[in-house]
């Protein structure tokens, strides 16, 4: 715990260096009204969580994070680790996981997941997949749209280029209440309702 403290604000200084960071909607992260929280932003880049992680460093979130993240190089995987990051996709400790996590999200911690599942390509924005809205529902809580832009050509991650971090308008709890599980009328609704906050974050 100490750790973390003292690597992220070193983490912020350093992407502050390598890139022109802009902060925009964090006065929409008090206006989430549950306990716990999940951010959801868009994926471009390997190293997207960590825009996020730096914009919030006061408060320490757990952070889901496929296996490929943790093979880019050894430092990273370490830093993640420190920031909270729970290998999940490709392990078979899969479900336990997402279990432990609705149980954090309940007693008051913040998860951060990248719902597209992948990184996107083109700039084009990919669907979101059913897990965070199941977590959600199980959890009870808040989803905060965020979106990551990269002021490139080419809308991918270059060093020193401007980098803009949007958190938009809360989705409230209720609105991610399943009948059931797979209660695919409601999880079609809410990718939808997501997808619309990503896009008006772009325009």
């Amino acid at each position: 715990m100490i750790l973390y403290y003292i690597l992220v604000p070193f983490a912020w200084i350093l992407w502050h260096i390598g890139f022109r960071i802009r902060v925009e909607g964090r006065e929409n992260l008090k206006k989430v009204q549950t306990k716990g929280c999940i951010l959801a932003p868009t994926h471009v880049s390997a190293i997207d969580p960590v825009f996020i992680v730096v914009t919030r460093w006061s408060r320490r979130m757990v952070v889901f994070a496929k296996k490929e993240l943790f093979e880019i190089n050894g430092f990273l995987t370490w830093f993640f680790r420190c920031c909270g990051a729970v290998c999940v996709r490709g392990t078979k400790d899969e479900m336990a996981a997402i279990e432990q996590t609705v149980e954090v999200c309940k007693n008051g911690k913040t998860l951060l997941i990248f719902p597209e599942g992948t990184r996107e390509k083109d700039g084009k924005l990919l669907p979101p997949k059913s897990g965070l809205f199941v977590i959600a529902a199980g959890a009870g809580v808040d989803v905060v749209p965020c979106r990551i832009l990269y002021d490139t050509p080419d809308g991918k991650m270059h060093l020193f280029c401007r980098v803009r971090v949007i958190y938009g308008e809360p989705m409230p709890a209720a609105q991610f209440a399943m009948e059931g599980r797979r209660d695919t009328k409601k999880l079609r609704a809410n990718k939808q309702a997501l997808l619309d906050a990503w896009e008006k974050m772009g325009a």
